[in-house]
């Protein structure tokens, strides 16, 4: 597995106004740094404790996503060093996330995760809900969380105009609340639909088995 070579030949495919992100979640501490050589510095993982560790092991100008689901008594442990988490879905988890960033005297990014996919095993809020949640007044007390803008994950499908109409559902709402909100990322598309991900307008792309491999 060729890891810097596989950096290379996905960066090529799209402009550099798209970041990628690779998920390194299970992967060893030497792949990681194989993808770092090779320039990579952002990287996302879905356990708390694992991405830890790594944070731990490797150069500190890594930016650490966190890009699976959250659970609230956990959000302490990342609060030190994550940069940027993904899945924000209710309230409850941004308030924590808020209290604990300012506890280490910092601010967190954060993405509202819209459930667009038609799995149930996909977390989200709806686009009502995500509107709701901007409108809450609570919102402008917490200022050691910084709002980015959106992610979805599409159904994983061989339907390539279902993942497309999935993706244009949160395109449109990212572009309704763009401005309003200064929102300036939109998370969508991973190894297997990135590439519909980023001609509906995708500014931050997940990347796993398609650098390091398929997971164990």
């Amino acid at each position: 597995m060729d890891i810097a070579k596989n950096i290379e030949s996905i960066k090529a495919e799209f402009t550099s106004d798209v970041t990628l992100v690779a998920v390194s979640k299970t992967k060893p501490i030497q792949d990681l740094m194989e993808a770092y050589e090779a320039g990579q510095r952002i990287f996302g993982e879905n356990k708390i404790q694992e991405m830890t560790n790594k944070w731990e092991a490797l150069p500190k100008d890594i930016e650490w996503h966190m890009v699976g689901h959250v659970q609230t008594n956990k959000v302490k442990y990342m609060a030190p060093y994550v940069k940027m988490i993904h899945a924000v879905h209710k309230m409850k988890l941004l308030k924590e996330i808020n209290k604990q960033a300012k506890k280490e005297n910092r601010v967190i990014d954060c993405l509202l995760q819209m459930k667009i996919a038609e799995e149930d095993s996909k977390y989200g809020m709806t686009k009502e809900e995500i509107i709701e949640f901007l409108a809450d007044e609570q919102l402008k007390n917490y200022t050691n969380v910084k709002l980015r803008g959106l992610m979805g994950m599409a159904t994983f499908t061989d339907d390539k105009e279902q993942i497309k109409r999935e993706f244009t559902l949160l395109k449109n709402l990212y572009e309704q609340l763009k401005s309003s909100h200064n929102f300036d990322v939109l998370s969508m598309g991973m190894t297997g639909d990135y590439k519909i991900a980023i001609e509906q307008g995708s500014s931050m792309i997940r990347i796993g088995s398609k650098i390091f491999g398929a997971r164990d």
